[in-house]
């Protein structure tokens, strides 16, 4: 049976030169990270998101480093300054790294449900891979929300248990913007009912999302759940009816979104939570026909290739788990891999379609349909000319003829 423990009992727990893995995204222990002022030459392993995790890690202690597999502004300087190590990795291959790291310490998140059991969440990508790994693993236990009845137990898993009032982790509602709006809709007239949908999070997932009431048996296996598709399976859209395996389910590897779909997950069993090594594995998603992945970009070149997380030489992001799904897609009967995004940046300056990205993030191969405001683009079994030509028809009007001229 686990340990009840204090801030003086993980100064023995936490020693100089250990590794120490902390939760991320709506999973982080923030209550055991505000006890940490005492740490010492560690090395922390987090993979965070920019609106609710806001650490550098390394700047805990003298001598403090930090390794991530996704960039956020919070790490930047420390990355600049060679504290922050950034390591280009794609979702499922993150979890079995780290469920064979050598990790002295896991420091996690869970709550009791509505039963009163202990639940990690509402974030469980990596847990699965650190526990396995961990010598010892540190269980934040919140007392301040309810956890999803539907995420992992976290039975005799933990080592130590430490007492807190954090409140559940809240990420920002996004404002769907007209462009946005457009692309949603132009996405949501390629999804057909029965389709299984994942999708990411922002202003075009969001007005995707909501694009779909019209459709029925609609299935979710994804990275996460927001609000949007909160809605669809309130509202009878998403069922999960024609799904071949975990029938009748929505799974997910986190929660993001507000207080509204938080509080609905403590009752919902419906939605499970599951670790990378299922959201995220080609050999489960090829068991769903019509798996349909749509993912965003920062750019996309005339071949087709995209860039996802590099603004000039600048790591802003990182690949996530977009490429696994769009290769998902790929051996999924009928599935389709969609990527959505708008045709320029910076106040419509530049385009995001150009003659040749710099750093690649998904391969010309990965890529079935690309939307933007202006249209639908289909790459699907179109050669080199006929690719660089559907995209061009698709970019801002005003870099038309520049983008032809490269041809």
């Amino acid at each position: 049976m686990a340990d009840w423990i204090t801030k003086d009992d993980l100064k023995q727990l936490i020693k100089p030169g250990y590794t120490v893995y902390v939760g991320g995204t709506t999973n982080e222990p923030r209550g055991l990270l505000d006890q940490l002022d005492f740490v010492s030459d560690v090395h922390f392993i987090q993979q965070p998101v920019a609106a609710v995790n806001q650490h550098d890690l390394s700047t805990f202690g003298q001598g403090g480093s930090q390794e991530t597999y996704f960039m956020t502004p919070y790490l930047e300087a420390g990355l600049a300054e060679g504290r922050v190590k950034f390591i280009p990795m794609q979702m499922r291959a993150i979890y079995d790294y780290l469920a064979n790291k050598d990790l002295d310490v896991a420091l996690l998140m869970a709550a009791k449900d509505t039963n009163g059991e202990l639940r990690f969440g509402p974030n469980i990508d990596y847990v699965g891979a650190v526990l396995n790994s961990a010598k010892k693993t540190i269980v934040e236990v919140s007392d301040a929300f309810v956890a999803p009845i539907g995420g992992l137990l976290v039975g005799d898993s933990a080592d130590y248990l430490f007492k807190s009032d954090t409140p559940v982790t809240i990420y920002p509602t996004v404002k769907i913007d007209p462009t946005s709006q457009t692309i949603g809709n132009f996405v949501a007239s390629l999804i057909k009912d029965g389709d299984c949908i994942q999708t990411g999070i922002g202003a075009v997932p969001a007005a995707v999302l909501g694009g779909l009431l019209d459709k029925n048996d609609l299935g979710m296996h994804s990275g996460l759940i927001d609000d949007g598709g909160m809605r669809l399976i309130v509202n009878g859209n998403m069922n999960g009816a024609r799904k071949a395996i975990d029938k009748g389910l929505h799974l997910t590897g986190m929660a993001l979104g507000s207080s509204e779909i938080q509080d609905w997950l403590e009752k919902e069993q419906s939605v499970q939570f599951r670790s990378a090594n299922y959201t995220h594995d080609i050999s489960v998603i090829r068991q769903l026909d019509n798996f349909v992945s749509v993912n965003s970009a920062l750019e996309i070149d005339l071949f087709g290739q995209i860039n996802a997380e590099v603004a000039g030489v600048r790591q802003i992001s990182g690949t996530g788990g977009s490429v696994d799904f769009m290769r998902a897609s790929k051996v999924s009967k009928g599935g389709r891999s969609i990527v959505a995004m708008s045709s320029t940046a910076r106040g419509g300056s530049i385009s995001r379609i150009v003659p040749l990205v710099g750093n690649v993030t998904a391969l010309r191969t990965d890529v079935d349909l690309v939307v933007t405001e202006f249209g639908i683009a289909d790459l699907k079994n179109a050669s080199l000319p006929e690719r660089a030509a559907a995209l061009i028809e698709i970019a801002h009007p005003d870099f038309k003829e520049q983008l032809r001229a490269q041809l």
